[in-house]
């Protein structure tokens, strides 16, 4: 799939927001006056820069309202729902923690959970594709929730909870890439399946559809070679996971330390988000012999 800057953006800057509102809202660190107005403002502000980016991939962006009338069926629609929620639900929990030091835990609980559910919903909007087998596969929503949870408990300066949501999503990235990397000789379509001619051997394409390029290859199709892939996993555990864990154990590290950890991870979270959109292979490749 083409990595699109904007998915990629909305992705990372979301699972950062709602994973620090959801820190918050669980009552893992309880801000009031400026402490709070700064945390909260950090998490709306980047979990509404994620969803603004969203619209940029859209082709019709002044339609984005549309999104919220098929909730029933479409992943994508449950997400846009549950955020407004999400972010709705937490105002007046962060508003009485920030004009009158006053938390409201049950609202805060509620949200906090909205947002969890937000970001199981981003994951889903992949996972749920048959047509692309490394991200149908249960790990694919254990990577963005762990990722949500890392970041977020980095944001909020909870160390602890953030060296075990690291160390968990090193392994979700871990099994996500091998599961991923199992589909290719596993289960599913290939020219021989789609030709009903597999007793006969290998299929190979005769000639392309057209000459030209359209929708599909530029959106559909992209190919990644397998050297770039593992230096780029490298990069991806190492800044989203190994940095960052050092600088939050080193001792007397203090709050510059967690925060340039936080800055680190979303680095590394980045390029984990490329190579997810550039290994993903959809089954309308086969059509154009890309696969």
């Amino acid at each position: 799939m083409h990595p699109a800057p904007s998915l990629i953006v909305f992705t990372v800057l979301s699972g950062l927001g709602f994973g620090l509102l959801a820190m918050l809202g669980f009552g893992l660190r309880v801000p009031t006056g400026w402490a709070a107005f700064w945390l909260f403002g950090l998490g709306y502000g980047l979990a509404g820069a994620g969803l603004v980016a969203s619209t940029f991939h859209l082709g019709h962006p002044e339609r984005a309202l549309r999104a919220f009338t098929q909730w029933r069926t479409s992943w994508l629609s449950r997400e846009a729902a549950l955020s407004v929620a999400a972010l709705g639900l937490m105002a007046p929990h962060a508003a009485a923690s920030v004009f009158a030091a006053r938390p409201l835990p049950a609202l805060g609980i509620a949200a906090a959970a909205l947002c969890v559910a937000t970001v199981l919903a981003t994951s889903m909007i992949y996972a749920q594709l048959r047509t692309v087998p490394r991200w149908n596969h249960w790990t694919t929503p254990a990577v963005f929730l762990c990722a949500a949870a890392a970041g977020g408990a980095l944001l909020a300066g909870l160390e602890g909870l953030a060296t075990a949501a690291l160390v968990l999503l090193a392994g979700a990235l871990a099994l996500n890439w091998m599961a991923g990397d199992a589909g290719r000789h596993g289960p599913g379509s290939t020219p021989e399946t789609a030709t009903g001619l597999a007793t006969l051997g290998r299929v190979r394409l005769l000639a392309p559809p057209h000459t030209g390029t359209n929708y599909l290859l530029r959106e559909m199709v992209h190919v990644v070679g397998r050297r770039h892939a593992s230096r780029l996993r490298l990069v991806a555990l190492g800044l989203g996971v190994v940095v960052p864990v050092v600088l939050v154990v080193l001792p007397g590290g203090g709050w510059p330390a967690t925060l340039a950890a936080a800055v680190v991870h979303a680095a590394g979270i980045a390029a984990a988000r490329w190579l997810f959109f550039a290994e993903a292979e959809h089954a309308v490749g086969l059509y154009y012999g890309r696969r």
